[in-house]
C-alpha cells in the first residue's frame, strides 16, 4: 500500500483532474506548431487518461493509500472520485448520450459487433491457459502454488473481471477461495494490464482509417448512424438557454436517481426471493449486482427518451454535457493507474501481458476474417475487459452517437462473465497440471 499522496482531499484532487482535462482540451485545440504534431501521435483522449496516471505514479494524487494513526494502527484510505464518477456521472452520461440515438440505425450495424465481442471473450478464455503455459517454461514458480495459494485460482478472478466485471470477479474469488493475503497482486495485474490495453485501444483510434483499410472493413453502417445523428442534431441545434441546461441536467440526474432506486430495489428483491441469485457459481448471480442494474436501467431510460420530445434537447447540447461526464470518468480511471507499480510483480505482470496479447491476436484475426471495422474490435474488446465503465468511453471516442453500442455489449459481458471465467479457470488448472 502506498504512502499518503501529496493531495488527499478529494476536492483538491478533483480540481486538479479538471485542470488537467482543461489543459488537454486547450492544447489540442491549437492547430499549429508543436501541439498539432503532439496530438497527431498522442490523441487527446489518451492524454486525458495518461496525465492523471502520471500524477498518481508520482504520488501527487492516489486512489488508495495507508496511514498510521497516533495509536500505531495502520488504516487504509481511498479517494471517492472514481466511485462518484462511475455511479453518478456514468449513468447520467449514458442517458444523455443515448437521448438522440436512432435505434433502427443501431440495429443496422449488423452482427459484426456481437461477433467481435464474443471473439474478445474467447480471447480471454483461451489466453488464460496459454499465458500460464508460456510463463511456466521460463518461471514455473510464478504460476505455481498449491491449495488455496495456487496462482491459477487468483488468475480466475482476473478472468471474471476481464469478461464481466467486479461482480464476476468477486464470484471467482468466492468460488475458488484464493488466499486473500495474495489477492492484492491479482487486483494490481488486473488494473495495470487492463489500463495498458485501454491506452493501446485509444492510441489506435487516431489511426483507425489505416487499420480499417488493412482489415478491408466496410464502415458504411457506422457512418450512416453517425451521419443520421449528426444531421438530426444540426437540424434541431440551438443556442442553449439556462432553462435548457437546467432541464438537461434535470433529465440526467433524475434518471440517475431512478437508476439507483431501481437497481437497489431489483437487486434486493432478487436476492431475497431467489436463492440462485446468491449462488456465485451461477450465471444468475449477475442479476444480483446493483451496478449491472444501474447501467441497464440508465441505458433503457436513455433509449426510451429517444422516442419522446426529450430527444430535441440534443440540439441544446445534451450529448456534449454527457461527454463532459465521460471525460471526468476517463480522468478518474487514469488516476487508478500507477505506472510505478508496473514492475512490482514482474512475473504475474508478464502472465497478464501475454494473456492480453492472446486476446488481441484473436480479435485481430477475427476482424481480418470478417472484415470488421476497428470500431467493433475496440468496443468489443473493451466491453469485455473494461465493462460498462469504459466501453462507452472507447465507443464515444469514435463518435458520441456510438456510446450506447459499448454499453449494450458490456451488458452481455456481465451476463456471461461468471461462466466464461469458470471455463478459463478450469483450463488454467489443466495447464498447470500438464506443464
Amino acid at each position: 500500500m502506498k504512502n499518503p499522496p501529496f493531495f488527499t482531499d478529494d476536492t483538491i484532487v478533483f480540481g486538479l483532474l479538471m485542470l488537467l482535462l482543461a489543459f488537454v482540451f486547450y492544447t489540442s485545440s491549437i492547430k499549429v506548431g508543436f501541439w498539432k504534431k503532439f496530438y497527431v501521435v498522442f490523441p487527446s483522449l489518451l492524454m486525458c487518461y495518461l496525465l492523471p496516471s502520471i500524477f498518481s505514479s508520482l504520488n501527487i494524487i492516489s486512489p488508495e493509500w495507508s496511514e498510521t494513526t497516533a495509536t500505531g494502527e495502520v488504516i487504509t484510505k481511498s479517494s471517492s472520485i472514481y466511485f462518484i464518477s462511475s455511479r453518478y456521472l456514468l449513468p447520467a452520461a449514458l442517458v444523455l448520450m443515448t437521448l438522440s440515438i436512432d435505434l433502427k440505425a443501431l440495429f443496422k450495424l449488423g452482427p459484426k459487433a456481437l461477433i467481435m465481442f464474443f471473439a474478445g471473450t474467447v480471447g480471454v478464455i483461451i489466453g488464460a491457459p496459454i499465458a500460464v503455459l508460456i510463463v511456466s517454461i521460463f518461471s514455473p514458480e510464478t504460476v505455481g502454488g498449491v491449495g488455496f495459494d495456487a496462482v491459477w485460482r487468483g488468475l480466475s478472478t482476473i478472468a471474471g473481471s476481464w469478461i464481466g466485471g467486479g461482480a464476476n470477479q468477486a464470484a471467482m474469488l468466492e468460488v475458488f477461495k484464493y488466499n486473500q493475503e495474495k489477492y492484492g497482486a491479482m487486483v494490481l495485474v488486473d488494473i495495470v494490464v487492463a489500463n495498458i490495453w485501454m491506452a493501446v485501444l485509444l492510441f489506435g483510434i487516431s489511426r483507425k482509417e489505416k487499420i480499417d483499410k488493412w482489415f478491408k472493413a466496410d464502415n458504411r453502417s457506422i457512418d450512416e448512424l453517425k451521419e443520421k445523428v449528426t444531421a438530426y442534431t444540426d437540424n434541431i441545434a440551438r443556442n442553449p438557454s439556462l432553462t435548457d441546461l437546467m432541464i438537461i441536467l434535470g433529465i440526467a440526474f433524475a434518471a440517475v436517481g431512478l437508476s439507483h432506486w431501481g437497481s437497489n430495489s431489483i437487486s434486493d428483491f432478487l436476492k431475497s426471493n431467489f436463492a440462485i441469485v446468491n449462488d456465485p457459481t451461477s450465471f444468475a448471480s449477475t442479476f444480483g449486482d446493483r451496478f449491472f442494474w444501474m447501467v441497464t436501467i440508465a441505458t433503457v431510460l436513455g433509449i426510451a427518451f429517444s422516442f419522446t420530445k426529450l430527444k430535441e434537447y440534443e440540439g441544446a447540447g445534451a450529448s456534449k454535457i454527457g461527454s463532459v461526464f465521460i471525460y471526468i470518468l476517463v480522468a478518474s480511471i487514469g488516476m487508478k493507474m500507477d505506472l510505478g507499480s508496473v514492475m512490482s510483480n514482474p512475473g504475474l505482470l508478464v502472465v497478464g501481458l501475454v494473456w492480453m496479447a492472446v486476446h488481441a491476436v484473436v480479435l485481430i484475426v477475427v476482424a481480418k476474417i470478417i472484415k470488421a471495422p476497428y470500431f467493433f474490435l475496440a468496443v468489443g474488446s473493451q466491453a469485455n475487459i473494461g465493462g460498462a465503465a469504459s466501453a462507452p468511453i472507447v465507443a464515444a471516442a469514435f463518435h458520441p452517437a456510438l456510446a450506447s453500442v459499448g454499453v449494450l455489449l458490456a451488458v452481455f459481458g456481465y451476463v456471461i462473465g461468471t461462466y466464461g471465467a469458470l471455463i478459463a479457470a478450469f483450463l488454467m488448472e489443466i495447464a498447470v497440471a500438464v506443464k
